[in-house]
């Protein structure tokens, strides 16, 4: 089945249009529009997808659309190597860093692929508007769910040993971007 997912530019584009977008309803000439593909590439790869049970099709308005297929097998999994693909780990924590002081910062749930509490915890004293329009701007198909702490805060909180920041950092799946606290943890 894999040799079979990931064989055009055209079908990469289209898994990950319908993947980041999993809700979304498409029709062909919409879709050959905003991918910048030739319509007949965009049909074939439309149709293998469809063949695999990875992609649905219904009639409206005398219009083929087509949405993916949640109960896929592998929908999860294809959903998370995209999402990982399309989010540049490094730009992220650059473009972050930019917006204040950022002490700590931890990637989990969409970055990871599993579920959890936020998708990242930021520590320092951050931009919050400039924040929030940034993790806007991410495509997961799904809000960014994130805290942030002030430096104090966290280090209280690290020494009660508070639940939420041990699980976040005790998770080996976790990707800790930006670590200048080390020497507060034990």
């Amino acid at each position: 089945m894999l040799k079979h997912l990931f064989t055009s530019k055209a079908r990469v584009k289209l898994l990950t249009l319908f993947l980041l977008n999993p809700d979304g309803e498409f029709f062909v000439r919409e879709l050959t529009r905003s991918l910048d593909e030739q319509i007949n590439s965009v049909r074939r790869e439309l149709d293998n997808l469809k063949k695999m049970g990875l992609l649905k099709s219904k009639m409206k308005n005398r219009k083929k659309f087509f949405t993916v297929n949640k109960s896929f097998i592998l929908f999860k999994e294809l959903r998370n190597i995209i999402i990982k693909a399309s989010i540049s780990t490094e730009n992220l924590i650059k473009n972050i860093s930019k917006m204040g002081t950022l002490d700590f910062m931890i990637l989990s749930g969409v970055f990871v692929g599993k579920e959890s509490q936020v998708d990242i915890l930021l520590v320092g004293d951050l931009n919050k508007n400039d924040l929030e329009k940034y993790l806007d701007t991410i495509q997961t198909g799904d809000p960014i769910r994130f805290s942030t702490l002030n430096t104090d805060e966290f280090i209280y909180r690290l020494k009660c040993r508070d639940k939420f920041i041990l699980d976040l950092i005790q998770d080996q799946e976790n990707i800790i971007g930006v670590n200048k606290l080390e020497k507060h943890f034990v």
